[in-house]
């Protein structure tokens, strides 16, 4: 069975649902079940995301494993026979685009339920729209630790499903911590992208890097633009100095530019680079040279966590889609077994009661640390994922000597982090 995709165009038809809801009432009035229809109508989900310029792998590969999720639930039977219907429009990985494309899909499409496949610099713009809406949103691909930890932020109806920044910092910093007191890496220095992500995820990361080796200076900090095409006033600076190590978190064809780029001026010669976003097919497969002293955490690998459950999805996606995986696929397809199986669980459609049955939900997942996934009751956020960091090489499986993070560790610092924002 093939599931339905609509690549909905600006401004979907109002018209349609009113002469759909007309329909409905002359069925009734001939004396016609008219519930007979409502069990068939198809769920319709509005998906904003990038399906275009630099950064479009994001949109493609959400896209993607959305499908393919979303399949196997139509293939056996859906919700009581009605199947997910997903509504796709692209937003050019522009906030305010995304935001008007997500009311649009609610207003206009007749979507029920809003799937937010955007980078953070969007996600918090398609956030603030389900909060106002008051439909539930499943936040895939925004890392941004505020979006789900920031009691201010919270909304019943929204729930994420991607990894979350301040796990990787606690993850990565730890590792990072015991590879600089290994090789006497006192002087770093950082570069990412300028918006909160970017931000947020760095601050963190050297947070937790001091509290793991207290013998850390940041030396200098320097922050391109989201998608910016020239780095090399960036590289210069941090080639002046002069920093033993080095964090970023750019991502994707940011991340490629930057080592596309930096290989020229021979930056990674005597540094060490540490970055959470690295290990991945995008980054891996158009990096021309991956240089040596390069340590990264886990985006999506098909051997971490190394698993037969892992490996066989991976094959799957890639024989369907004649294409690798990436961090936003497992994400996404995580998140529909999340959505699905509350579905399920509540027996109804229905964004209030689907976020009822979600909160605190535990999934079986390939993704998963131990085989599971757990949807946190308290904020809404995915944890138990395999998360890890190791050395990077050029070839498969492209992640060695790798050390995984303990999620007891990553609670508890968690917890204490929270607390001292003001969040717990």
């Amino acid at each position: 069975m093939s599931t339905k995709y609509t690549q909905s165009p600006a401004g979907a038809s109002r018209r349609k649902l009113l002469k759909g809801a007309a329909a409905t009432a002359g069925i009734a009035a001939l004396g016609l079940p008219a519930i007979s229809l409502a069990q068939n109508k198809p769920i319709r989900i509005g998906m904003p995301t990038i399906l275009s310029g630099r950064v479009a792998m994001l949109g493609i590969a959400s896209r993607n494993a959305v499908a393919m999720e979303v399949e196997k639930f139509n293939a056996a039977g859906g919700l009581n026979g009605r199947m997910i219907e997903m509504v796709v429009r692209d937003s050019k990985g522009q906030p305010q685009e995304a935001a008007r494309v997500a009311r649009e899909l609610v207003t206009g499409d007749g979507c029920e339920i809003l799937w937010d496949a955007e980078a953070s610099s969007g996600a918090f713009a398609v956030h603030e729209v389900a909060k106002d809406l008051g439909v539930l949103v499943v936040h895939t691909c925004s890392e941004t630790s505020s979006l789900t930890a920031d009691p201010k932020l919270r909304v019943p109806t929204a729930f994420r499903c991607a990894r979350q920044g301040i796990h990787d910092a606690i993850a990565g910093g730890s590792y990072g911590a015991e590879i600089a007191k290994k090789l006497k890496l006192t002087r770093w220095m950082s570069i990412s992208p300028d918006y909160a992500y970017g931000r947020d995820t760095t601050a963190e990361y050297f947070e937790y890097l001091k509290h793991f080796n207290n013998n850390i200076e940041v030396v200098g900090q320097v922050w391109p633009k989201l998608f910016q095409a020239d780095y090399s006033e960036n590289i210069t600076r941090m080639v002046q100095g002069k920093p033993q190590a080095v964090y970023s978190c750019l991502w994707g064809g940011d991340m490629t530019s930057f080592i596309d780029q930096s290989n020229i001026y021979a930056l990674f010669k005597d540094k060490q680079f540490f970055s959470p976003n690295l290990a991945e097919y995008a980054v891996l497969t158009a990096v021309k040279n991956v240089p040596p002293n390069m340590h990264s955490g886990n985006r999506y690998l098909r051997s971490f966590p190394d698993t037969p459950a892992n490996a066989a999805w991976s094959d799957a996606y890639r024989a369907k889609f004649k294409e690798l995986a990436l961090n936003w696929s497992w994400q996404n397809a995580a998140g529909i077994g999340f959505l699905t199986t509350a579905m399920k669980k509540a027996n109804s459609a229905d964004g209030k009661k689907i976020a009822e049955a979600m909160r605190g939900l535990k999934i079986d997942s390939p993704f998963g640390a131990d085989g599971t996934l757990t949807m946190r009751a308290d904020d809404h956020t995915v944890v138990n994922y395999a998360i890890g960091y190791g050395s990077l090489t050029n070839k498969e499986p492209f992640m060695t000597n790798q050390v995984n993070g303990k999620w007891d560790q990553i609670y508890a610092l968690e917890t204490e982090w929270k607390k001292r924002k003001g969040w717990a």
